[in-house]
């Protein structure tokens, strides 16, 4: 049986006709997002002294915490190169023969969380000190070496923690001959508790810093609200609903979060580019390679994005604060 071409043509129109209003009202919401966002950047232009101010202090209130964190992050990866590099001295005793010496040194090394046991003998030990010491001549007048055979112990790389290290001294503490265990991590235990107590600080002063930022983009949004009173009036007054009336705002906290984020971004690599010629200089005097840690690609995305979320979050708590106070009514009260 045939079918007639124009019931196909009309119902084809007539799907088309069923989906294309889905469609223009995603085209009409996604062009209405776009206009209003524009607007809102054309009015931060608009007063570039206002909101290059608010952007400044947006700026050093998030470039505060984030310089803190990148400084403790350099910290903590030299203290780890520092601890990762522990070695345990263990000192024999006087009476302990050579051949003891050689059979303890291969028992420490036997156990799984020793990764190498450098024995270094009283002869040896003696000949180091005389030629580093230049006092040939006082060593001449003793009776007998005063110097132990010497352990040098390096840890496996699961045990170079402070904890680890620990455990491996008083293990080699409780083996017959040895007389004295030395290893200096009391400083590092102490910097590592240092260390965590400016990280809880940091976050601390970063919450701190966050509430701040909401508040100045609350309080300005909150003087673009009143400047936008009539306006506001309007829109409430010929049916506009409070999404339509609050996205304006909510996109001017999102710029201005962009901007802060932005010169943000600009102050922390200039205070790094104005600080890593004497950092260097200063690593090389100690020949240590401490240098700061820069924010990255991936970092500075990070930090525009919470900006941005940020500023968001001011707006909608000083819209959602005083949006409802301006009711259609005060033009009939007017």
């Amino acid at each position: 049986m045939a079918t007639d071409p124009r019931r196909k043509t009309e119902s084809g129109r007539g799907a088309a006709s069923q989906s294309s209003p889905w469609k223009d009202q995603a085209r009409s919401y996604l062009d209405h997002h776009r206009k209003i966002g524009r607007d809102s950047a054309e009015r931060l232009w608009r007063a570039p002294v206002a909101s290059l101010m608010t952007w400044m202090v947006m700026g050093v209130a998030l470039a505060l915490p984030v310089a803190l964190l990148l400084l403790l992050a350099s910290l903590e990866g030299v203290s780890a190169g520092w601890e990762s590099s522990a070695r345990v001295t263990a000192y024999l005793d006087l009476d302990v023969p050579l051949e003891d010496a050689r059979a303890l040194a291969k028992k420490i090394d036997a156990d799984g969380r020793v990764a190498e046991v450098q024995l270094i003998d009283r002869e040896e030990a003696l000949a180091e000190f005389r030629a580093s010491s230049g006092l040939e001549d006082a060593l001449d007048y003793l009776g007998e070496n005063p110097l132990p055979h010497t352990l040098l112990i390096t840890p496996e790389e699961r045990s170079r923690s402070a904890a680890g290290v620990e455990a491996l001294v008083t293990f080699v503490k409780g083996m017959e001959g040895v007389e004295r265990v030395q290893v200096d991590l009391g400083w590092l235990q102490r910097l590592n508790a240092m260390t965590d107590l400016l990280s809880r600080a940091v976050w601390a002063l970063a919450i701190l810093l966050a509430a701040a930022v909401i508040l100045v983009i609350g309080n300005t949004v909150r003087l673009a609200i009143e400047s936008r009173r009539d306006e506001i009036l309007v829109a409430k007054l010929v049916g506009g609903t409070d999404a339509f009336v609050r996205r304006p705002f909510l996109y001017t906290g999102a710029w201005y979060g962009l901007g802060g984020g932005l010169v943000a971004c600009l102050l922390l690599e200039s205070a790094l580019w104005w600080l890593s010629g004497p950092i260097e200089r200063l690593a090389g005097l100690y020949r240590s390679d401490f240098s700061l840690m820069g924010l990255g690609v991936d970092g500075a995305l990070t930090l525009i994005i919470v900006a941005m979320v940020l500023g968001w979050l001011g707006a909608w708590v000083a819209v959602k604060r005083h949006l409802d106070d301006i009711e259609p009514g005060e033009i009939a009260g007017g």
